[in-house]
């Protein structure tokens, strides 16, 4: 007496089905700028003993690592499912961009614990080269906030990767504003400083994806999805007398499903038949709610009391 239904409104996808997928090549095009702008900044950063270039090009470089999980979730989770993993690989994506958090965590702790020594002890910058390699890691940075800007609303390891470019392009400025400071006054202590800041600015961004993280490995109802109006308009269907084991969650970005046990009277049950039923209950979500896919389990009154004495 269950049904599966998948209707239109998920979130656009390529054919094999996450949303990431569909914004493959625009991670690859980052990866790119981010591993270019990786080597620039590291040559600057040795050339000109900045703190601040080598903090950006450390910022860079878990970007690149992060963009190369998830290039790679997106391979294992768009595997076919099997009669073990009925929704094959596809919180691969999820995991990947856990991951992420944690070495940007990481990062963001070695920069702020870097940037305190030497704002104890100031080391000499080279000004003028530190603003071109900026320059650079800038310009580079904004391109590839333009490539991913679609993909990040869609995909929560997309936006991972968003969420890093643009911190890193405010690194990137922050390099350029500490080395002309340096330049013009001779104020070492600003290379630190702008350490501090892309350190600082690592931290809040990253706990906001992480949580978004957790709540799909947590199964979390999604954000956009009101549980209590779902079960109203559920309820308010004629025929419709309870509705109980109703769940909402999320296998990976751009995936909501739902399944519930809804309770119809015998008389609607007899007269209307399930596939009727079925494609009302569908319908009034569909109409209403983001959900990719939907499992109804329709029952006679009483039905719940059985299964309650079945199951443990």
């Amino acid at each position: 007496m269950g049904a599966g239904h998948d209707h239109g409104h998920a979130l656009p996808r390529d054919a094999t089905g996450t949303a990431a997928a569909a914004h493959r090549g625009r991670l690859r095009i980052a990866l790119s700028l981010t591993a270019t702008v990786l080597v620039a900044e590291v040559v600057g950063g040795f050339l000109t003993d900045s703190l601040a270039l080598f903090a950006d090009a450390g910022h860079m470089a878990t970007d690149a690592v992060g963009i190369t999980m998830a290039l790679l979730a997106i391979h294992f989770a768009n595997r076919p499912s099997s009669e073990r993993r009925t929704f094959g690989y596809a919180r691969a994506e999820i995991l990947a961009a856990l991951a992420n958090c944690l070495l940007l965590f990481g990062v963001g702790g070695f920069v702020l614990y870097e940037a305190v020594q030497r704002l104890v002890t100031p080391a000499e910058v080279a000004g003028g080269p530190t603003i071109l390699f900026g320059a650079i890691g800038l310009v580079a940075n904004v391109v590839s906030l333009a490539v991913l800007m679609r993909g990040q609303k869609e995909s929560l390891n997309v936006r991972g990767a968003f969420l890093e470019v643009m911190a890193d392009a405010l690194g990137s400025a922050a390099v350029i504003v500490s080395a002309v400071v340096v330049t013009t006054t001779g104020w070492e202590r600003a290379d630190p400083v702008a350490s501090l800041f892309i350190g600082l600015m690592i931290v809040p961004r990253t706990w906001r994806l992480l949580r978004e993280a957790l709540d799909v490995l947590l199964e979390s109802a999604p954000k956009d999805v009101d549980i209590a109006e779902v079960r109203t308009h559920i309820l308010d269907l004629p025929g419709v007398e309870g509705l109980h084991d109703l769940h909402v969650w999320t296998i990976t970005s751009g995936l909501p499903v739902l399944s519930a046990h809804v309770v119809v009277s015998q008389e609607v049950l007899d007269s209307v038949g399930h596939e009727k039923l079925l494609h009302e209950l569908q319908s009034c979500l569909g109409d209403h709610f983001d959900v990719a896919h939907c499992t109804f389990q329709l029952e006679p009154g009483g039905h719940a009391e059985h299964e309650a004495g079945l199951c443990f």
